[in-house]
């Protein structure tokens, strides 16, 4: 059978004009759905940038309608819920891309780390920490543990929390040491609370052995010794304390004095007191040098030399209105309005302030009511700052 190339020469002219026909179409349609699409999409940006939330709402809104399948759109869409305050839309907007068969895995898990946002800025805690939980082995990973911790910290579910900083730390996303101490220490206070004295003890003691460094384990530890009547104990605990982490030592200074009177250990107290003031002179180390110095109320201007030492050292206006507090003024009627008005203008000074929101507090705490962050509370007063 002979090969005829005529039809070769009439195919090709065809296959060219078939071909010119698909692209024009392919053009036609591509430049239809840019028109239609990205007009409204990028409508939006625009009223985002100018900060009108309400008609970039309606823009997107529109703009999904013409191509309900670009999840792009919905993300946009989804976190300008989210910020406006409507979590109730963004939530739906979410589980919509949710419940597409043809999502990504990318998107998908980019979806679900959303809608746990979502929860988590509504309130809804049970929920968002099961979508936390559905974002183990996924780029979001870090994130939702951290979101995880920050639910069972306001649950006060300390097990969990301290199960979480496990797996955080064992994936190298930092430090938890000190954090899992003070879940140990909350949770004995618990069982404090509960009257079991034992396991208290034996948490606390696990909590300094989890962080050495963590003044607040043999803290709370010397405050179980003290009151389970071993004052030698607790004058132990609390030098190993100042040991592992001097700064701290001005936040138990008062508890350091009232075991060493206990225990008859009062001059080795008055010693590492006085070695810490010589070092970093502080006002909770002034008052326990001041209390130890004090024999009894007929001495009771013993140590008031002191406060002249620190106003030597350092002006302090608290120093100085429990000086003059024991002197007597020329005008001697005149002395309680005087020292009434210098208790009142040093009484902010004595408080504590968060280092991370400014939050302000007559006592220390280890956890900012504010800001809920730990360990934000220096160990020095505010005039010490």
């Amino acid at each position: 059978m002979e090969f005829d190339l005529t039809w070769i020469l009439l195919g090709l002219p065809v296959a060219f004009l078939l071909g010119w026909l698909a692209s024009r179409l392919d053009l036609r349609q591509l430049r239809a759905e840019n028109r239609r699409v990205p007009k409204a999409y990028f409508k939006g940006l625009n009223f985002l940038l100018n900060e009108q939330q309400d008609k970039a709402i309606d823009s997107f809104i529109e703009a999904v309608q013409n191509d309900p399948d670009t999840s792009e759109l919905h993300f946009a869409l989804g976190n300008l819920f989210r910020r406006r305050g409507e979590y109730d839309r963004a939530v739906r907007v979410h589980e919509h891309l949710l419940s597409r068969g043809d999502l990504s895995r990318t998107d998908r898990e980019r979806a679900q780390h959303a809608l746990a946002l979502d929860f988590l800025k509504a309130g809804l805690l049970d929920r968002a920490e099961d979508a936390l939980a559905r974002l183990e082995g996924t780029p979001f990973e870090g994130e939702s543990r951290l979101a995880l911790l920050a639910i069972y910290e306001r649950s006060r579910d300390w097990p969990r929390a301290a199960a979480i900083t496990e797996k955080m730390q064992a994936a190298h996303q930092g430090d938890f040491s000190t954090r899992q101490a003070h879940y140990l220490c909350e949770q004995a206070l618990g069982s404090m609370a509960q009257g079991d004295l034992p396991a208290a003890q034996a948490r606390l003691e696990q909590a300094a052995h989890v962080a050495p460094q963590a003044p607040r384990p043999r803290m709370e530890l010397a405050k179980l010794q003290q009151q389970r009547g071993q004052p030698g104990a607790a004058v132990a605990t609390l030098m190993q304390m100042g040991a592992a982490t001097p700064a701290a030592l001005p936040l138990a200074a008062a508890l350091l004095v009232e075991a060493g009177r206990a225990a008859n250990m009062a001059a080795q107290v008055m010693a590492l007191l006085q070695q810490h003031y010589d070092n970093a002179p502080s006002l909770d180390v002034l008052e326990g040098i001041v209390a130890l110095e004090n024999a009894g109320a007929q001495e009771s201007a013993a140590g008031r030399h002191w406060y002249l030492r620190h106003l030597e050292r350092e002006p302090s206006l608290v120093a100085a209105a429990k000086w003059l507090a024991g002197e007597t003024l020329e005008h001697e009627q005149f002395h309680p309005q005087v020292q009434r008005a210098l208790d009142r203008a040093s009484s902010p000074l004595t408080r504590y302030r968060c280092a991370a929101c400014g939050f302000e507090a007559r006592q220390h705490f280890w956890q900012c009511p504010g800001c809920q962050t730990w360990d934000s509370y220096p160990a020095r007063r505010v005039e010490e700052l």
